[in-house]
C-alpha cells in the first residue's frame, strides 16, 4: 500500500535540505521555499531537452514553473516519465495547441456574478479566495490566473458575499483558488465566518491539494479552527499512488480525525495514471486512508496541456475496467466538466443494450447481458394480486 511507508524522496539533494529539516521546518517554510528558477531546479533533476525548452517558455508566457522542495522529493531525479515530473515540470509540448483547446474551459469568466464569485450552478456558487499555489500543476483549469496575485483580502470579496446574501437559493459554496491553503489560518476562518454569517448557505467545501502537496499544512490548529465551520467537507486532489506518502496519509488522517469528512477528485492524465491498474490502487488506497474517490475527471480542455489530456472513449474504456472491480465506496464517477461552463456530465460504458415497454437488458461488468423486467403498471392488476382493493 502507498500510503504505509515514506517514499524514500530520490529526487532530494543532500546539499540543500535534509529530510529531517525539510519536516520540522513546517508549511510556510516550503512556501518561501518553492523552486521557481531553472537553476534551482537543476539542482533536483537531470532536465531533458523538452523540459529544458518548456521552462523557457513558461518564463516568458503562460503559467510559470513553481514546486515545492517537498513534491521534488517526489520525482525521480533521472526519469522525465516519473508521474510527479510530469504533472509539474513542463515541457516543449505545452507550446502546441490544438483544435478545442480553451484559455477558460469551464467558462469560468462568463459565469462570474460577481468579482471572484462564479455560479455554473442553481444551488452552488465557487468563491476564488487566492491566486496562490503551492504547486503549479501543469493541466491547471485556471492556468490564465494562477500566480498573477497572492491573497484576495475579505474586502475584495465582500460583492461576492452580499451576492450570496441577496440569492438564498445558493445554499453551497465552494472555497477554491489557487490553494485556499497558502492563507494564514486567521485569513482563511475570517471567510469562513464571513460566509457562515449568511444563513442561506447550509454546506461550505474546501477544494484543496495541500494533503497531497503541501501535506504539512495540514496542523492540528487548521483542524481546530475547520471543525467549527461544519457541515464543511475537504475536497481534496490525489492522482498518483505516489503522492500518498506517509506525510500525506497523515495529513488525511489529521482531517478525519477532526470529523471532517474528506473527499478526493482526480484528473485522469495521459502517460500519468491512465492506466486501470495505477487508479484501482490509488482508490483503494485512498479508502483505507478513509478518503472517498469523488470524481475521476476527464481532463479540461487547457490550452496547451493536450498532451495530458485522453481521448474521452479512452476514459470510458478505463472507467469500465474499474467497474466491478471496486466496491462502491471505491468507485468514483467517470465526468466531463463540459466546456463553456454548461456543466458536469456523468459518463461511462455503455450498460442499457435494449428497451422495449417493460424490459430493459442491461450488461453487466462481466460482459453478461441480463434481462430486468418491470412491475406491472395496472392498478387493478396489483389489487388483484393483494386479494382485493387496498385500503388507506
Amino acid at each position: 500500500m502507498a500510503a504505509q511507508g515514506p517514499r524514500s524522496g530520490v529526487g532530494r539533494p543532500s546539499a540543500v535540505v535534509s529530510p529531517a529539516l525539510e519536516s520540522e521546518r513546517g508549511w510556510q517554510w516550503q512556501l518561501r521555499h518553492g523552486v521557481t528558477r531553472r537553476a534551482e531546479l537543476e539542482r533536483w533533476l537531470s532536465l531533458s531537452a523538452a523540459e529544458q525548452i518548456g521552462l523557457q517558455r513558461a518564463a516568458e508566457a503562460g503559467l510559470a514553473f513553481l514546486a515545492t522542495p517537498y513534491v521534488l522529493s517526489l520525482c525521480d531525479p533521472d526519469d522525465p516519465a516519473c508521474p510527479i515530473r510530469r504533472q509539474v515540470v513542463p515541457t516543449a509540448a505545452e507550446a502546441r495547441q490544438v483544435a478545442g483547446d480553451l484559455c477558460d474551459p469551464l467558462g469560468e469568466q462568463a459565469h462570474q456574478v460577481a468579482d471572484h464569485l462564479i455560479r455554473r450552478y442553481p444551488d452552488r456558487a465557487l468563491l476564488l479566495v487566492t491566486q496562490r499555489c503551492a504547486v503549479h500543476c501543469r493541466f491547471c483549469t485556471r492556468s490564465r490566473l494562477v500566480g498573477r496575485r497572492g491573497a484576495i483580502g475579505l474586502d475584495e470579496l465582500e460583492p461576492a458575499m452580499d451576492y450570496l446574501q441577496r440569492h438564498p437559493e445558493v445554499r453551497e459554496v465552494i472555497v477554491s483558488g489557487g490553494e485556499p491553503l497558502t492563507l494564514a489560518t486567521s485569513a482563511l476562518v475570517r471567510i469562513l465566518e464571513r460566509l457562515r454569517a449568511i444563513e442561506s448557505i447550509e454546506v461550505i467545501r474546501l477544494a484543496t491539494r495541500a494533503p497531497a502537496w503541501l501535506p504539512d499544512r495540514i496542523t492540528a490548529e487548521l483542524c481546530d479552527a475547520l471543525r467549527r465551520f461544519q457541515p464543511l467537507w475537504v475536497m481534496a486532489h490525489f492522482n498518483h499512488p505516489a503522492e500518498l506518502t506517509e506525510r500525506a496519509a497523515r495529513a488525511c488522517g489529521r482531517l478525519v480525525d477532526a470529523g471532517l469528512p474528506v473527499s478526493s477528485q482526480t484528473v485522469l492524465l495521459r502517460g500519468i495514471n491512465d492506466q486501470p491498474e495505477i487508479l484501482e490502487e490509488l482508490f483503494r488506497d485512498l479508502v483505507r486512508l478513509r478518503v472517498r474517490p469523488y470524481y475521476l475527471l476527464h481532463m479540461d480542455s487547457v490550452r496547451g496541456a493536450a498532451h495530458l489530456r485522453t481521448s474521452v472513449a479512452r476514459s470510458i474504456a478505463i472507467m469500465a475496467r474499474l467497474q466491478g472491480n471496486l466496491s462502491g465506496i471505491a468507485l468514483p464517477k467517470l465526468v466531463v466538466d463540459t466546456p463553456g461552463g454548461m456543466g458536469k456530465v456523468v459518463v461511462g460504458p455503455e450498460t442499457v443494450v435494449a428497451r422495449e415497454p417493460g424490459r430493459t437488458q442491461l450488461r453487466t461488468y462481466r460482459g453478461v447481458t441480463v434481462e430486468v423486467i418491470d412491475p406491472p403498471t395496472d392498478p387493478s392488476a396489483d389489487e388483484r394480486e393483494m386479494g382485493g382493493s387496498s385500503q388507506l
